[in-house]
């Protein structure tokens, strides 16, 4: 698993709690590689190793990115995981739109700041931990519906909107990072339809064998990053390993 990193590295993942998270943490906890796993998310976990950390922070909330730069203290981690995205919420009424009818300013605004900005916030949060001339990965969920070039079918304004801007958040900051690491990869993940709280209302579209359990996205993801090297860094990839266009 990731033999570019140290033996006993250290890895985190956010939104831990969530079906990939949730199973991207059991994949790392399952091998003997890390050293230390820190995982956060909203919820309570309760796994028994004794290299995880739990926090119970909500990322989305400047208070709480604060929170987590101060626990890890500057030390470098060497994987990052992110998980957090919205697609909809049905006790808030959000939903993809299907026309430009259904926009509403306060849904694109809050799903821009939970898709794109805290994936950048999250960055930033982290960059003393970053820095230096340690192997790090640093991985976050996109969707090949944030590809600009790939999108002919319309719709889900604000997902798609939000996962482009997401993808050119992490580009630049790649691009930065690269100066302050060069053994740093920044990468764009499409996990595929994952049978997940996300996918779950839109899952009767899916074509057969199309519909991936959360174990198996986490170990094709895995093993995406496993093949990208510092020279991929700000680039988008699926689960098969296929680069994405823009």
């Amino acid at each position: 698993m990731l033999s570019r990193l140290p033996d006993d590295f250290t890895a985190l993942v956010t939104g831990a709690s969530g079906g990939i998270g949730s199973a991207v943490l059991d994949a790392l906890l399952d091998s003997e590689r890390p050293g230390r796993v820190i995982a956060v998310s909203r919820q309570n976990m309760n796994r028994q190793d004794a290299r995880l950390e739990t926090l119970k922070l909500d990322l989305t909330q400047s208070q709480d990115l604060q929170r987590l730069t101060e626990h890890l203290n500057g030390e470098p981690v060497h994987l990052i995981f992110n998980a957090i995205g919205i697609l909809h919420a049905d006790a808030d009424n959000l939903a993809p739109e299907k026309r430009l009818e259904d926009l509403d300013p306060d849904a694109l605004a809050r799903v821009f700041h939970i898709n794109a900005a805290t994936a950048a916030l999250l960055l930033k949060a982290l960059l003393p931990c970053l820095k230096g001339d340690h192997p790090t990965i640093f991985a976050s969920l996109s969707a090949r519906v944030g590809s600009i070039e790939d999108n002919r079918l319309g719709g889900w304004y604000a997902y798609r909107a939000s996962k482009a801007a997401h993808n050119m958040l992490l580009r630049t900051a790649a691009i930065e990072l690269r100066r302050l690491n060069n053994q740093a990869t920044v990468l764009c993940l499409h996990p595929g339809t994952t049978d997940t709280a996300l996918s779950a209302p839109f899952q009767g579209r899916v074509p057969e064998g199309k519909l991936f359990t959360p174990a198996f996205v986490a170990e094709r993801l895995l093993d995406v990053m496993e093949q990208r090297t510092p020279q991929d860094t700000g680039s988008f990839w699926d689960w098969e390993g296929k680069s994405i266009p823009w």
